[in-house]
């Protein structure tokens, strides 16, 4: 456990990707199997213990030492598993520290009932609060040290040498702790086969486009355009008479949408966006989010949210496999694949035509009416290039739609996660309302936690501590009358309406665009400006 913990640390502490990949690598190369092998699942999000419950360590914690106490220092703190790595009174006897693959195959055969007394006994075990927390870390399934699974793959991709694409494509056939996966990469054995049907393949993802530099870069005959959808990006595969649906970082999903994988008539494999589609109109993305998540659905359910895949892209078209392709050949392919599907579940996403950059700037800036009108924007493709994985410079770009603009007035704020644990970085911000006697007051709109600078959240941490209220836990109140807060200049994607908050409505990807050190806070925006953009979208 030592040196996956010192790994975790140092991870945590690190926000330079090269070293963060670096480490990795090193570690990879140096602990020996199985431990090196558990520890990349860990990295890549492949393990989950359902014996464990985060209340189990609170009820441990709390059964040696005053509970009281306990919420004070969690709530000072701000994170559990640092909390409980910190104040762990563990008891002394013949404990031997256990190793990185004694805890992950002794959590994986517990029951619940065994999983809390073997937690114990390993926190008891370890001498450090650096080990402790790297335990709870892993046991709970949150380590959030900023490394995403893709760049884990990388490390030991670079084992070998390898394209991570191969890693990637071998992946869903591997099994942890990958030991054939480790002797492919150090020479020792030969490549383990990837021929399991339905198998994910490795998503190409799109760079966000420069307007100021690309463009002038660019030649418009070069490339496609079509919409943006604003839903999840999926791959639907029909092989050997399995079928799949995995979300773009590969989750299987498919338990979730059957009425999809009923559509799939044809052996291949598509790229696409998951969507509700109503009457041949997509919904918003407040109804898709009713089918995401579940464990099942029931024939209620998928009536009142039919599931549907606009389709992208063609990566394997009967026993071709089309990647390699140019987009002109894979499109045509994708045409008449989509064409021979008897399901309306399944439609093609339409090329829009344009003849220069200011031609497709005036469509995406007002795009026709129809399903144009709540894309998230346009996807711009080289015709000629392959489907490579990973997110490469220059065949595809996305081009958003600008964000929504709003002014709005902090209220509360809480402590973050990891780095964060000891800053206020979680955002609640309100516009006014006001009642039928002319009294103005704030009402929370929505939360964010990131769009801005370490910086900005030093000085908005010191506006907090100093501008404090109420303390509810690890949440406060701070200071907001019209002479006397902090507005924020807010983004987000969209809006709609909900029941859960009590402004009536969401927004979309909300974050701190600006802070507004500037503008008093009377002069924040009204709930009256999110209603009248609600009700615009609506009328699209």
């Amino acid at each position: 456990m030592r040196a996956f913990a010192e790994l975790l640390d140092r991870l945590s502490l690190t926000s330079s990707r090269n070293a963060k990949l670096t480490m990795v690598r090193d570690y990879l190369r140096d602990t020996p199997d199985p431990d090196r092998g558990w520890a990349l699942a860990a990295l890549t999000g492949e393990l989950s213990f359902d014996a464990v419950k985060p209340a189990f360590i609170r009820k441990a914690v709390e059964a040696r030492m005053d509970p009281q106490l306990f919420a004070w220092s969690y709530d000072y703190v701000g994170d559990l598993a640092e909390a409980v790595s910190l104040v762990w009174p563990g008891q002394p006897g013949a404990n031997r520290e256990p190793d990185l693959s004694e805890v992950i195959e002794g959590l994986k055969s517990a029951t619940r009932a065994e999983a809390q007394g073997r937690i114990e006994a390993w926190l008891d075990a370890l001498p450090q609060a650096r080990e402790r927390w790297a335990l709870l870390k892993l046991v709970t399934g949150a380590l959030r040290v900023g490394l995403s699974a893709r760049l884990a793959k990388q490390a030991a991709a670079d084992l070998g040498e390898t394209p991570v694409a191969e890693v990637e494509e071998l992946w869903h056939a591997l099994e942890a702790p990958y030991a054939d996966l480790f002797a492919w990469l150090e020479g020792r054995a030969e490549k383990p086969s990837s021929e399991n049907p339905a198998r994910f393949r490795p998503v190409m993802l799109a760079q966000a486009i420069d307007e100021a530099v690309d463009f002038a870069k660019l030649d418009p005959a070069d490339y496609a355009a079509e919409w943006k959808w604003d839903g999840i990006r999926v791959q639907a595969a029909n092989e050997g008479g399995v079928r799949r649906l995995y979300t773009r970082t590969g989750d299987d999903i498919s338990r979730t949408f059957p009425d999809i994988l009923d559509a799939l008539d044809d052996q291949g494999v598509i790229d696409g966006e998951l969507l509700v589609i109503r009457e041949g109109k997509v919904a918003p993305f407040a109804d898709l989010q009713q089918r995401l998540n579940r464990k099942a659905v029931d024939a209620k359910l998928m009536a009142a949210y039919p599931a549907a895949i606009r389709a992208y892209d063609l990566l394997q078209d009967g026993d071709d496999d089309t990647r390699a392709l140019p987009l002109t050949a894979r499109r045509q392919r994708l045409e008449a694949f989509v064409a021979r599907q008897a399901s309306p579940r399944i439609d093609l996403s339409p090329m829009q035509p344009f003849a220069s950059w200011a031609e497709l700037a005036a469509l995406r800036a007002d795009p026709p009416a129809g399903d144009p009108q709540i894309a998230e924007g346009l996807m711009l493709k080289r015709w000629d290039a392959a489907y490579v994985a990973g997110r490469p410079k220059g065949p595809w770009f996305k081009w958003k739609r600008d964000p929504f603009l709003v002014d709005a007035v902090l209220m509360y704020a809480q402590r973050g996660h990891g780095k964060r644990s000891s800053y206020y970085s979680d955002y609640t911000f309100g516009v006014w309302t006001e009642d039928a006697a002319g009294q103005r007051t704030l009402t929370p709109v929505g939360k964010a936690y990131f769009g801005f600078t370490d910086q900005e959240l030093l000085q908005i941490d010191k506006f907090v501590r100093d501008n404090t209220l109420e303390r509810f836990g690890p949440v406060r109140s701070v200071r907001a009358e019209p002479h006397a807060g902090l507005v924020f200049e807010v983004a987000f994607e969209g809006l709609q309406r909900s029941t859960r908050h009590k402004s009536g409505v969401a927004m979309r990807f909300p974050r701190i665009h600006r802070i507004r050190w500037d503008k008093p806070p009377g002069e924040a925006d009204e709930i009256a400006v999110l209603e009248q953009l609600l009700a615009q979208m609506e009328a699209r």
